[in-house]
């Protein structure tokens, strides 16, 4: 399935925020006993208790996408989330689900930030040579998450600078409600408690890199990923004058490293395979979001004469993609029905294969292999978006919708089902419900003013449906009060 669903609005006011207020460069010469560390995993309580932890980071997460371009792509959201929470699985003190997303960004960089979500930039996926240096980033900012650092780090600054603190967490609340306030807040706030920040992130840094080392290990990954990760960073962008955003938040010093090393060897080893779905979600990036289609063409092809690969499947479905993107319709058909013949299964082939079939007129071909996989694998999102979407092309739009009800009965949030349900919707001539569906992607964009006069407009045709009235005058009153609330946060 196609990416077609992302949003860039010019504020980039969670990037600042979250860059400020998780990822202050520190300084390894300087040491502060002020900021010593309390008991990994029972501080920050005093500052910010989980439950609103979690209602920010829900509200962050909503201005997310719509100040950022995440990667709204089924097949990529659902790797990187199966990924993420093989480690979570394996971590201590969850409190709560977390979610994995990646923005589409060649700078190398990934953050962490309140109530469990982890995002990732494409660039740092198509760095890493194995799944297990991948890992290896992610446990170390799920280890951010589970030991409360900016809980900690605000309640660390709050034992000195109480208006600080309160000034910090009031700017946070209120670039939520009004960006172009809360962001003057927020940045006046950070200037009067930088060097605190500073002393208290070298710390957080060194705990995340011990829980998210033994983490890698307990999760069946390969402890040597961190070093070799980290590693390559250094060796990287050694001479560059300007290194990526990641290397100034999370500096790897030759002591950083060689204490990863140490840690690293003192867990089981693990000679790992090559991964699969790795390295099918490295040539996915690489074909559909980095660079030309002439230019992803040749390296991949490149690649496949030269033997530089660790699948040859992999190679070849990133020329599948390079061939679709450019247009090539029957050169990508054929490469990814050969590579659906051998593992029928594989949804990255699968979602592929379905966007071919539609640009060649052959849905009925998707409509039979997705339902076939719908079958094995109910509410799996790859398998019902393609689906619905195959349904939404072929004009079978009840069928699309029930699939989409049913899938959002499931997964409550998924932004892609509802904006599709809102397409769906609009192809039936469903005013009233086109509207309600498009308030509630509206309330995932974080804009709730936009949502209830989305609903308001749907409550206006729904004259003659009592019930659908009743739902969407609840759901108002829910959206008003969740702005209320996050307002007295």
């Amino acid at each position: 399935m196609s990416s077609n669903h992302t949003f860039k609005i010019k504020s980039f006011l969670l990037a600042c925020t979250l860059s400020t207020l998780l990822a202050i460069p520190y300084s390894y010469s300087q040491e502060n006993n002020r900021n010593e560390l309390p008991e990994i995993g029972t501080a920050g309580f005093s500052v910010l208790s989980v439950d609103k932890e979690r209602q920010i980071g829900v509200a962050m997460m909503r201005h997310i996408r719509a100040s950022q371009p995440l990667l709204n792509d089924p097949v990529l959201i659902e790797y990187i989330n199966d990924l993420g929470n093989r480690l979570v699985k394996n971590a201590d003190d969850v409190n709560y689900s977390f979610e994995f997303f990646i923005i589409r960004n060649k700078e190398i960089n990934a953050f962490a930030f309140f109530g469990g979500h982890v995002g990732i930039h494409s660039g740092l996926i198509t760095l890493a040579d194995t799944e297990s240096e991948l890992a290896s980033v992610i446990g170390h900012e799920i280890s951010h998450v589970t030991q409360r650092h900016l809980a900690r780090r605000l309640e660390a600054q709050s034992k000195s600078q109480t208006l600080t603190t309160a000034g910090m967490i009031s700017g946070i609340l209120l670039a939520l409600v009004n960006p172009s306030i809360g962001m003057a807040a927020l940045t006046t706030s950070m200037a009067a408690s930088q060097q605190s920040s500073i002393n208290f992130t070298r710390g957080n840094e060194k705990e995340a890199d011990r829980v998210g080392i033994t983490l890698l290990a307990n999760s069946g990954f390969d402890p040597q990923g961190a070093p070799d990760f980290f590693g390559k960073m250094a060796e990287k962008y050694r001479y560059k004058s300007k290194p990526p955003a990641m290397l100034l938040t999370h500096p790897v010093p030759e002591s950083r490293i060689a204490e990863a090393r140490i840690r690293a060897h003192g867990l089981e080893a693990r000679r790992l395979a090559p991964n699969l779905n790795f390295a099918l979600a490295k040539a996915r990036i690489q074909a559909r979001y980095e660079s030309t289609p002439d230019t992803n063409i040749f390296k991949f092809t490149d690649d496949f004469n030269k033997q530089k690969y660790t699948y040859k499947e992999a190679v070849k479905y990133g020329l599948a993609l390079a061939h679709f993107e450019n247009k090539d319709y029957k050169e990508a058909k054929t490469i990814l029905e050969a590579l659906i013949a051998e593992d029928k299964n594989n949804l990255f082939y699968a979602d592929a294969l379905t966007d071919v079939y539609i640009k060649t007129k052959e849905i009925n071909k998707a409509l039979v292999m997705l339902s076939e996989l719908n079958l094995i694998m109910p509410n799996n999102q790859v398998v019902t978006l393609n689906y619905a979407n195959a349904l939404l092309e072929d004009k079978k739009y009840s069928e699309a919708e029930v699939l989409l009800q049913d899938y959002l009965l499931f997964k409550p949030g998924n932004f892609i089902a509802y904006d599709m349900l809102t397409t769906v919707y609009q192809k039936q001539k469903k005013t009233a419900l086109m509207h309600a569906t498009k308030g509630e992607v509206f309330a995932l964009l974080g804009s709730y003013s936009r949502a209830i006069d989305e609903l308001q407009t749907g409550y206006n045709f729904a004259g003659e449906m009592p019930l659908l009235e009743k739902r969407i005058k609840a759901r108002i009153i829910q959206f008003k009060d969740q702005e209320k609330k996050l307002k007295r946060l």
